[in-house]
Order: structure tokens, then C-alpha cells, then sequence
């Protein structure tokens, strides 16, 4: 057996499919995004390298939500190009 795919019969509903997938993902990484934060706020740790490890905790939270936000609009673009004219 070979590991080609049967042809695509439904063309129309196939090619939602990779636009509901970047959602996905986009909402997987807003939750990513938002538990960090969560995390960073509830740390019982004080001083100047607590301090930095929050900072370092809320940038890499805002690069998820900002590739969030990539992805959100990646689908938002695939459904537009998708859509009968």
C-alpha cells in the first residue's frame, strides 16, 4: 500500500479545513498566553530576578498572543479566498 491520499471529492468543505485548523492553534495559544500570565502573577517569589523572570514570563506571553492574532488572520484570509464570489 502507498501512502497517497484518495482524491479530494468535496473540494468546497476540504479547504475550510486548514482555516479552522489556524484557529485552533490560535486559540490553543491565547490559552498558552493566558496561563503564563496567570502563572508569573501568582509566584511567591520577590527580588530583582523575580522580577526579570516575570518580565521575561510576559514577553514570551505576548509573542504567543501576537502569533495568535497572525493566525487568527491567516483563517480570516483562507475564508476569504475560499468563499464563492
Amino acid at each position: 500500500m502507498t501512502g497517497i491520499p484518495a482524491p479530494r471529492t468535496e473540494r468546497g468543505a476540504r479547504r475550510c479545513e486548514p482555516a479552522e485548523g489556524l484557529r485552533a492553534h490560535s486559540a490553543a495559544l491565547l490559552r498558552h498566553a493566558e496561563r503564563l500570565r496567570a502563572g508569573a502573577v501568582a509566584l511567591d517569589w520577590k527580588g530583582p530576578q523575580a522580577e526579570a523572570f516575570r518580565w521575561r514570563i510576559e514577553a514570551l506571553a505576548d509573542r504567543c498572543a501576537t502569533a495568535a492574532a497572525g493566525l487568527a488572520r491567516s483563517a480570516e484570509q483562507l475564508d476569504a479566498a475560499v468563499r464563492p464570489r
